[in-house]
């Protein structure tokens, strides 16, 4: 026993002597991705930038989108210690034909491994309509015991390449032919979210690629 710490010893010392040698520090250690995910997903975005250009060309095709995305740790009574976060995702929406609509979601991003995600999506308790679940909502506690895993939405996982992009493809079958994919790309200051919505396999989403969200807090 004496003899292993002695070597551990050693070769802690001949570590900090070569690094000091090529005057240099000594490498730090990869952010793990839950952490990086977590830069990535909070902040406030809108795709303004892609409606602009839509408009320019002469034709809106996708809503002009916002998400307000906050941690939302200290608004969960009773939940159980697990790696990762929890987030109040505020969307808003600004369609084409002058409607307005909101999707707020409560989610837990779970630390699975060094490369992967896994995202759950929360169905919210009768006692919180919707409209309630904002990041400004001062007065928000929910208990955890109150809360179920959307029936809609089974639990997926986001996927790193280890270097900067996150990637989630994740099918829903609904029944009566109704099918909902989540299809998203994540890079620094830019998330790229598909709803893919369709019907006996024809797309009822009314646009086929992805809103073009980037960052602007």
């Amino acid at each position: 026993m004496r003899c292993r710490q002695m070597i551990r010893q050693f070769w802690s010392a001949a570590l900090a002597i070569f690094w000091a040698c090529k005057g240099a520090n000594p490498p730090e250690k990869p952010i793990a991705a839950i952490e990086l995910f977590k830069q990535y997903i909070t902040g406030d975005f809108d795709n303004r930038q892609q409606v602009e250009a839509e408009r320019a060309a002469g034709k809106q095709v996708h809503p002009f989108a916002r998400h307000i995305n906050r941690i939302a740790d200290h608004r969960i009574k009773n939940a159980p210690q697990r790696p990762g976060f929890w987030l109040i995702e505020e969307s808003y929406y600004d369609m084409p034909n002058g409607t307005h609509k909101i999707n707020h979601h409560l989610f837990f991003f779970e630390a699975v491994d060094a490369r992967t995600v896994r995202l759950y999506a929360y169905q919210l308790p009768d006692y919180l309509p919707m409209e309630q679940l904002t990041n400004d909502n001062a007065n928000l506690r929910i208990d955890y015991n109150d809360l179920r895993i959307s029936p809609r939405f089974k639990p997926a996982e986001y996927t790193f390449d280890g270097k900067e992009t996150f990637t989630i493809y994740a099918p829903n079958d609904w029944g009566n032919g109704m099918r909902f994919t989540l299809i998203e790309k994540f890079t620094p200051g830019r998330l790229e979210v598909m709803e893919l919505l369709e019907k006996d396999g024809q797309r009822l989403t009314p646009y086929d690629s992805p809103i073009i969200y980037l960052k602007s807090k």
